[in-house]
């Protein structure tokens, strides 16, 4: 139950009570991938999200699910796991909302009890972040209605942070700049040199 929780809680930025109502009917398996409907959110948008198959994460959810007893008259998706069984008992709030203490326990990390329910979501939009992502995508993502929140995390991300430096102690800069060379067969060795530069396109046009 934990690493199916993490799995969906981060790829989907869940909040625990999405996760806790989250039913079987949901989740759709469509063999590369999982798609995944969060419809009741606490902002009235619902999202739909994805689960690749990175890792073994559609085989640990697919073991879960065939876990799941027969007799089940519910549909909720997370069950208690005792013994090496699934019982039929749906789990709760507050038991899902331990998943990240649970996690920073077996890593061994310090403060345990400050790991809530809301990390797998903060972890998520850190994620996108650190990856790069506009804020447009880490709002829609997430389910903000609000640019403030998702504006904090692009820019507490380390990406965004590493950039900055780079521009405070080294000078590098991520302006656009166009640069165009004719190139004929009779300076078709010419070279060019680029230095310093980072995300550089090359659109080459072949005229006959």
């Amino acid at each position: 139950m934990i690493k199916v929780g993490l799995i969906l809680g981060i790829a989907g930025a869940c909040r625990t009570d999405e996760l806790v109502n989250l039913t079987v009917d949901d989740i759709e398996d469509v063999g590369s991938s999982l798609i995944v409907k969060i419809p009741n959110t606490k902002t009235k948008i619902p999202r739909i999200f994805v689960v690749t198959d990175v890792g073994n994460m559609l085989e640990l959810f697919r073991k879960y699910l065939s876990l799941r007893p027969p007799h089940v008259k519910h549909k909720r998706l997370f069950l208690y796991y005792k013994a090496g069984k699934c019982s039929s008992q749906p789990v709760g709030k507050n038991t899902m909302g331990k998943i990240p203490s649970v996690v920073a326990s077996y890593l061994k990390l310090p403060d345990v009890a400050c790991y809530t329910g809301h990390c797998l979501r903060r972890s998520s939009a850190t994620l996108l972040a650190d990856a790069g992502v506009d804020i447009t995508t880490i709002k829609r993502h997430a389910g903000w209605k609000s640019t403030t929140v998702a504006e904090g995390y692009v820019e507490n991300s380390i990406e965004n942070k590493t950039k900055i430096a780079n521009q405070v102690l080294v000078g590098t800069t991520t302006s656009a700049i166009t640069k165009t060379v004719n190139v004929s067969e009779s300076n078709i060795s010419s070279n060019i040199n680029f230095e310093n530069c980072t995300n550089v396109t090359f659109n080459l046009n072949v005229n006959k």
